[in-house]
């Protein structure tokens, strides 16, 4: 597993290279539409990377407060709190801050940019729903997503992800709207703006795709080691599939850092779904139990 962790790594590392390249290819784009003004495209990058270091520190307090998440102490739910601080010790990690989110669904997700500046939330159904080694389980997965830096690159995906969606959205615009759109010199840039455009927040999708993942496979793997029970992931899981864990309020852009798909299950959102099919992942935590 642990190999598997350490070649996902590098993985991330290059697609993340080729997505802010990608990135850099469109803005160099629009920049040749507006005349080839070079300062445009320094200031482009320079925003893009502003808004990326801001994500990066600011994007779990962004990604709770869309979800309508409400920090909590011991007092407030000593079995969830509990439950995290032991699992946080016997993963020798720095007890994350903790979160509910007020919905009947049952799923859960970790945040952060490292282990020290993290946190977990589950929603107050899966705290209804499971039993105590299930909610073990799943607190395990979502420990192992900080143990294992994972939310540091779901930050960097969401906000590489939103940028290359504003970026796309103006050069509709620009192209679309400019004077100079029906002048010959510029027709060709017309066109590879609006192939731009479209592809780009496809490229995006298929990023998180490529990001989110294998990731959620491992974090299962390094949470039933952690817990050494894999079947209280595994019954959580059924449960979920079972029950359904879609979200009151739907937030595309944190879809991925849950740990079961927070929207609603459509035959084309499924396929482009930012988590592995549950049956799968139930198959290889079984798997381990029959190994064990």
């Amino acid at each position: 597993m642990y190999s598997d962790i350490a070649a996902n790594k590098r993985r991330t590392v290059y697609i993340m290279v080729l997505f802010f390249l990608f990135v850099t290819g469109i803005l160099w784009l629009l920049t040749k539409f507006l005349g080839g003004n070079t300062n445009v495209f320094y200031f482009a990058i320079g925003m893009a990377l502003l808004y990326t270091a801001f994500s990066y520190f600011s994007g779990s307090k962004m990604a709770l407060g869309l979800n309508r998440a409400q920090k909590i102490v011991k007092s407030d739910n000593p079995r969830l709190w509990r439950a995290v601080e032991n699992l946080s010790i016997t993963d020798g990690l720095p007890m994350p801050q903790v979160y509910i989110i007020n919905d009947p669904a049952a799923n859960a997700f970790s945040t952060g940019r490292d282990p020290n500046h993290s946190a977990v939330c589950v929603t107050s159904g899966l705290l209804d729903m499971m039993d105590d080694d299930e909610l073990q389980g799943v607190l395990a997965h979502e420990m192992s997503h900080i143990k294992n830096y994972d939310i540091r690159v779901n930050m960097i995906t969401f906000a590489l992800t939103a940028i290359i969606s504003v970026v796309a959205d103006i050069i509709i615009r620009v192209v679309w709207f400019s004077d100079e759109r029906d002048n010959a010199n510029n027709q060709l840039f017309l066109i590879l703006g609006i192939v731009a455009a479209v592809l780009a927040p496809i490229i995006a999708v298929f990023i998180q795709l490529a990001v989110s993942r294998q990731r959620e496979y491992l974090a299962d793997a390094s949470g039933a080691l952690t817990t050494r029970f894999p079947e209280g992931l595994a019954s959580a899981l059924e449960k979920i599939e079972k029950y359904g864990s879609s979200l009151k309020v739907q937030n595309t852009s944190t879809a991925h850092l849950f740990f079961a798909s927070p929207l609603k299950n459509h035959s084309l959102s499924s396929l482009f779904s930012t988590h592995p099919p549950i049956d799968a992942r139930i198959k290889r935590l079984r798997d381990m139990e029959n190994h064990t």
